[in-house]
């Protein structure tokens, strides 16, 4: 299509001249482009040519069945190209060619057209962006997809305005529809700014005016959000829009003085910034909630007075796109709950850890990310009697309630059997057999451990497991990672032959990890290659790690690494066997745990907690260790729910500390902004410490390491 030939050169369908199309060609091929040349040309598919120019799609050539359908020949249609397109749509239809010449990808459309003799039809096309050798976007081509549909003179109020706002409401419902979002409002700024409005925006209640580009930015729960200007200030006409439960509007004349600080003042300091230099003096904002079933999810605000001298149809086009941008969000919010809720009842199933003695134990679960059903997968460390330590791993397979309600079972009865019998072997054999009897029909698999102290020799245990049809643990020991591969067996539920028992003896400094295939599997990696992968990680974590390493050090370092989101649910067990205490050089992982009240004054206990248990151990940076467990507490208090975990950990070369709370919603720095109350707890975290978090239970853990030094700023 880049060398149409002019529409007065007719091409025979017996031309064999050398032109661009057949050079080269046998003459059979030359015979079937002449053909193919003719139909263009005279053919009843219409085709039309925009070349890009400066001032966007210029039409410049069109074929016969063009001429015949607008009525207009070639020189009439490039010189009253204008009047063509139906005018209440021009500006919708130059934003689809705006956005289509960023992505560069074909579309369909139905484009309005006013023929000659004034008629209207509508002609259904697909456009498809040309470029250059050098990949420079140079013209569209349209051909007709179908036949032409007449369209009916529109009443009298049914004019430009009307048509024009009827056509962007529709584009603003496909945008909706068809586009990320992450990217959904940025593509109807696009939209709203390329031919109505000097410049358009959208912005959450985030304590300050935080403007979002897509529909999951917004949507706190009462929980979570932040007390800020926006909501204490009930006498600002922006402010009032965020506690809207009807539709409203808010007039802000961008050279009024405004208080500072003010949402109105915070929307008129974004829309100087954002146009800068091109700002036009005067103007006026006008600022719409996005309101769905009675509240408010955030804001809508466009420049007035530049482009659209309806100004009543277009505040009407505003209130149709705000009330669907917030049906968009609500549903969103909507999809994000039911997600949260699968995942806690997931999460609930999952046991608290108990607190072992002796051990350093880490654990992890996440979901799937692409489901928001419930899945199979589980793990579980407890004490079987005072010296018996029994942990496992386990996946039901499915990512349904079927699935979260057999892992549930199966879960219950192997943590019955293990209590009543420890050998991993005998376990296994038994929850066969009760299997038979119950209804569980997915297959599962898992593996099962216990661990006792061995009486030869101080600070060594006996590791016992069985496997049933379920990967191999990963036993790291003097550098090496060796899999735990004995005591294979079938899948659960399937038969009640007698399982075996596999046994290794594990010194002081080993760790051994347990694990769902959702660690490992992708698609662009088969089970045994993403084995190998953990394993190499392993390695380097080994060789550059101190004798101080807590077996979270390996986990996170281990999920730091793995960063692509899973495509199963995962789960995770890494036991550390630390030197006994007593013994010199050993590192003794010395270690305190706090259950605490969703309580303020549990801010004021943990301080105290924290500087005596630091006092306790003589480790420094006492002040730094206090600021982080007081925000961290902090934030676990006011935006989550239920009893709060603390632990201290002495890491040997700094303090780790972990703060579990019940809301599975990670933290975020906010951004620093002078009308923001509050709010600045994890940058204070930043600044002393290094920190991370991870889902846990029906929550999350958030820990940080202290650094050893307070910045000199903060001191």
């Amino acid at each position: 299509m880049t060398n149409i030939p002019a529409p007065s050169a007719r091409v025979g369908a017996g031309a064999t001249g050398p032109t661009s199309f057949t050079k080269g060609l046998v003459p059979a091929e030359r015979e079937a482009v002449a053909a193919a040349a003719e139909v263009l040309l005279t053919g009843d598919v219409g085709v039309a040519v925009l070349t890009v120019t400066s001032v966007g799609p210029v039409f410049t050539w069109g074929n016969a069945a063009f001429e015949r359908a607008t009525g207009y020949s070639l020189a009439q249609a490039r010189a009253q190209y204008g009047r063509i397109l139906s005018p209440g749509y021009q500006p919708v239809v130059r934003g689809l060619f705006a956005e289509h010449a960023i992505d560069g990808q074909p579309f369909s459309m139905t484009l309005p057209l006013v023929r000659r003799d004034g008629t209207e039809i509508s002609v259904p096309v697909t456009i498809t962006p040309m470029r250059d050798e050098n990949g420079t976007l140079v013209r569209f081509v349209a051909v007709q997809r179908g036949g032409l549909e007449p369209v009916a003179t529109p009443p009298p109020d049914l004019g430009y305005h009307s048509r024009n706002a009827l056509e962007t409401v529709a584009r603003v419902s496909d945008i909706l529809a068809e586009v990320n979002d992450e990217q959904a409002l940025d593509a109807i700024v696009r939209l709203l700014t390329r031919h109505l409005y000097t410049w358009c925006g959208f912005f959450a209640d985030d304590g300050v005016l935080k403007p979002i580009g897509g529909l999951t930015a917004v949507g706190r729960s009462a929980k979570q959000r932040r007390r800020g200007r926006t909501a204490a200030d009930p006498e600002d006409p922006v402010g009032r829009l965020f506690a809207a439960t009807s539709m409203r509007r808010a007039r802000i004349a961008m050279d009024a003085v405004e208080i500072p600080g003010s949402a109105s003042a915070q929307l008129v300091d974004q829309v100087r910034t954002q146009l800068g230099a091109s700002l036009v003096p005067g103007g006026e904002l006008l600022a719409l909630p996005l309101l769905v079933r009675g509240r408010a999810l955030g804001l809508m605000a466009v420049l007035l007075g530049g482009r659209d001298d309806d100004a009543e149809g277009s505040e009407a086009v505003l209130e149709l796109v705000a009330r669907r941008v917030g049906q968009a969000m609500d549903h969103r919010q909507l999809y994000e709950a039911e997600h949260r809720v699968a995942e806690a009842l997931q999460r609930a199933m999952l046991p608290e850890q108990d607190q072992i003695e002796g051990l350093d134990v880490w654990t992890y679960y996440a979901p799937n990310a692409e489901h928001a059903q419930v899945g199979g997968d589980w793990y579980d460390v407890v004490h079987l009697d005072e010296r018996t330590v029994g942990t496992v791993v386990g996946d039901v397979v499915g990512h349904d309630v079927e699935a979260a309600a057999a892992m549930g079972q199966l879960r219950s009865v192997v943590r019955a059997f293990a209590t009543e019998l420890v050998d991993p072997g005998k376990v296994l054999t038994k929850v066969d057999q009760i299997l038979e009897n119950m209804r569980i029909r997915r297959p599962a698999s898992l593996v099962y451990a216990s661990l006792t102290p061995s009486d030869e020799e101080e600070g060594t245990w006996s590791l016992a497991y069985s496997r049933a049809g379920h990967l191999p643990g990963l036993w790291i020991s003097d550098g090496e990672v060796r899999e735990l591969d004995g005591a294979p067996g079938r899948l659960m539920g399937f038969g009640t032959e007698q399982r075996q028992t596999a046994t290794v003896q594990v010194k002081p400094g080993d760790a051994v990890m347990f694990y769902t295939d959702g660690l490992v599997e992708r698609r662009s990696r088969t089970i045994q290659e993403g084995v190998g992968l953990v394993r190499e990680i392993l390695v380097d974590v080994v060789a550059t790690s101190s004798s101080a390493t807590t077996a979270a050090d390996v986990g996170e370092a281990l999920l730091s690494r793995l960063s692509e989101p899973p495509e199963d649910d995962i789960a995770v067990v890494i036991i550390r066997f630390p030197e006994p205490a007593g013994q010199d050089g050993a590192d003794v992982p010395r270690e305190a745990y706090w259950r605490l009240a969703a309580d303020v004054d549990s801010v004021r206990m943990a301080r105290r907690l924290t500087v005596s248990t630091c006092e306790v151990w003589g480790l420094a940076n006492t002040m730094a260790a206090e600021l982080v467990v007081a925000e961290l507490i902090t934030n676990a208090v006011v935006y989550g729910w239920g009893s709060v975990g603390l632990t201290l950990k002495d890491a040997g070369d700094g303090l780790r500390i972990e703060v579990q709370d019940n809301n599975p919603v990670p933290p975020t720095p906010l951004e620093v902004h002078p009308a923001r109350v509050g709010g600045y707890g994890m940058h204070i975290v930043t600044r002393l410490a290094d920190w991370g978090w991870r889902p846990s239970g029906v929550g999350k853990v958030v820990w940080a390491r202290v650094r050893p030094e307070i910045p000199q700023d903060l001191v």
